[in-house]
């Protein structure tokens, strides 16, 4: 049976966080490096994009590169960083066809040149488009967005543009990059690790946790579909009781 038709479309989640989890280990399992991990997660990403797009979701975050990443050995950064480069220019016409906008979350600052250079040409090509938000998180982890609101908030403050009275949790998610973004309603991780590692922590405060022993490369529409309709049989309450949902 077509998965799909088990999804009920009244109740999908608005916004999906994806952390793309086990490249290194398919590679592994292949006899092969792991930038041959990375390569192979572009059609993971082409179909749950699609997958989310054909059900309604509004908006997916990919965790893309993490501000941890940089630790990483020098080969496999650069590498990363020339396959996000040419899978931007390739899949930017399939956005425009597919009317696809395109949002960074993160400090694009400390990205090499040619990678800002084409991140910012993509998001300047599709922001008029009007249909899924793909939004991906570069150089980007939670903890220093929230700090780095908090020092905006602060110079408001000292600035008198703004009163400690006024500060509230929408001035927090107003001053964080995803601003412009409805808070996670689902978060999926792959390959069977159950960690939020520094991503969304503020906007995830509600969300549901879908996690999948699935490596990276090999989540497909089907997969995507089991988190949404796994989602879809959870009751979520909002600090309410369950008697009070139903009434």
């Amino acid at each position: 049976m077509d998965k799909k038709l088990l999804i009920d479309l009244d109740r999908v989640p608005k916004h999906v966080a994806i952390i793309m989890d086990g490249n290194g280990r398919w590679a592994k399992s292949q006899g092969m490096n792991r930038v041959f991990g990375h390569r192979n997660a572009l059609k993971s990403i082409r179909e749950s994009l699609e997958s989310g797009d054909e059900i309604g979701v509004k908006a997916i975050t990919l965790y893309a590169f993490s501000t941890e990443n940089w630790k990483r050995p020098k080969y496999e950064v650069n590498a990363l960083m020339n396959l996000m480069i040419s899978a931007l220019n390739d899949e930017l016409p399939g956005f425009q066809k597919k009317n696809v906008q395109v949002k960074s979350i993160g400090n694009p600052d400390n990205l090499p040149k040619r990678a800002q250079k084409t991140l910012k040409k993509v998001i300047e090509e599709t922001k008029n488009n009007t249909g899924i938000i793909l939004s991906l998180a570069l150089n980007y982890g939670s903890r220093e967005e929230i700090v780095n609101a908090f020092k905006n908030i602060s110079k408001k403050v000292v600035n008198k543009e703004l009163n400690i009275e006024e500060i509230d949790e929408n001035t927090i998610k107003n001053h964080l990059y995803t601003f412009n973004l409805p808070d996670v309603d689902l978060m999926i991780r792959t390959s069977g690790e159950q960690r939020i590692s520094n991503f969304l922590l503020w906007q995830m405060a509600y969300a549901e946790l879908y996690f999948t022993d699935i490596l990276w490369p090999d989540f497909r529409q089907e997969h995507f579909y089991d988190a949404i309709i796994d989602y879809q049989n959870r009751e979520r309450r909002f600090g309410k009781t369950s008697e009070q949902i139903t009434e």
